[in-house]
């Protein structure tokens, strides 16, 4: 009896034989869909972002994609063979660039057969020709022949205090358009480099900052957090045994940087200030400063009085500790300007008026 009716034998069989069919099915298709089977269509719904990263004027990503297109890196090839690279940054519409003085020169080794190449980010490149170099400073303008540049616009690096973000951007190791970032560290930190074969060192007041540099951001920009230019990056520190970043960088501060470019474009040199003095560091219970090895006759050290032995603790606004100390001091000023000068003599304290010289 099936729901109330006979039902013969037969149908019963063929009844039973559909059921073990339509179970086999739901069976195998169960088996399908556990094993992900690619026979069988099935909805997947993944979790995903909401669309679109939040890049608000002002972050990384900001101030980079605006400084970026005003990096290049630069490539430096010797007629014998050989060369180098570093980085640079566009400070003006008619292609001139700021870089360092190592980087266009291979500190010294470069002659007027070397040939010096932009590369843009947009894969532009561009020979260049060297229009000035500081050696003294670190500095160099070269310039190239492209149109519509976009440049790169020089901050106040006086403003600057430490603790203030920073961003390095350039070519380190090689590597194009690296973006970097880090804090002002420390500020007026003489730095000397250099000083081989005959030359004299080079020395300038640096931005000490932590973002990651490393050989071949020389010359490429340090920006601050409005994406103004605030310092030329030229050297980093290193442990015994290790060549890269140990977040000790330095940069050329944009004033300084500004006001010798300019010079170097107008020029193509500039005229430091000088004193007409050797000196050496020393540090005693008496004085700290530099001590006056000899004084250039005729030079203005001589003509304001400063003798042998002299202690120079103090320029202008500027406090002496060393020998470093005492040149950037004396760089911060311009030729024919008259500072005061703190010294230390016979145990007795000084303020003599010196009016500098240029070199």
């Amino acid at each position: 009896m099936l729901f109330g009716r006979r039902v013969k034998p037969s149908a019963l069989v063929v009844l039973g034989l559909v059921a073990l069919l339509v179970g086999a099915a739901g069976g195998v298709g169960g088996w399908l869909l556990a094993r992900g089977g690619d026979s069988l269509t099935r909805d997947v719904t993944l979790a995903e972002a909401q669309p679109g990263k939040e890049r608000p004027p002002g972050s990384v990503a900001d101030i980079a994609a605006r400084v970026r297109p005003a990096v290049v890196s630069i490539e430096v090839k010797l007629g014998q063979g050989g060369g180098g690279f570093g980085s640079g940054v566009v400070i003006d519409g008619a292609g001139y660039i700021a870089t360092n003085w190592h980087v266009v020169t291979l500190e010294g080794r470069a002659d007027e057969s070397a040939q010096i190449t932009a590369l843009f980010t947009d894969g532009t490149r561009a020979k260049a020709r060297v229009v000035g170099t500081d050696p003294k400073t670190d500095l160099a303008v070269i310039k190239v022949e492209v149109d519509n540049p976009t440049v790169l616009a020089f901050g106040n690096s006086d403003e600057l205090q430490v603790g203030d973000a920073v961003i390095a951007i350039g070519s380190p190791l090689g590597l194009t358009d690296t973006v970097t970032e880090g804090i002002v560290s420390a500020l007026h930190r003489p730095v000397v480099a250099g000083g081989d074969n005959g030359q004299e060192p080079i020395t300038y007041d640096a931005i000490q900052t932590d973002a990651a540099v490393n050989q071949g951001n020389s010359g490429g920009p340090l920006v601050d957090s409005t994406g103004a230019l605030v310092g030329i990056n030229s050297a980093i520190r290193s442990s015994a045994g290790n060549t890269g970043s140990v977040g000790l960088g330095f940069a050329i501060p944009s004033n300084d940087a500004r006001r010798i470019t300019e010079a170097l474009i107008r020029d193509g040199r500039v005229a430091h200030a000088d004193l007409g003095a050797n000196v050496r560091s020393v540090s005693a219970d008496t004085a700290e400063g530099a001590q006056v090895v000899n004084v250039t006759e005729g030079g203005a050290a001589a003509r304001a009085g400063i003798a042998e032995g002299d202690v120079i603790r103090k320029v202008g606004d500027r406090q002496v500790r060393t020998a470093a100390e005492l040149t950037v001091a004396v760089r911060s000023h311009r030729p024919g300007d008259t500072v005061p000068v703190v010294l230390a003599r016979q145990g007795q304290e000084l303020t003599i008026q010196v009016t500098l010289a240029s070199d």
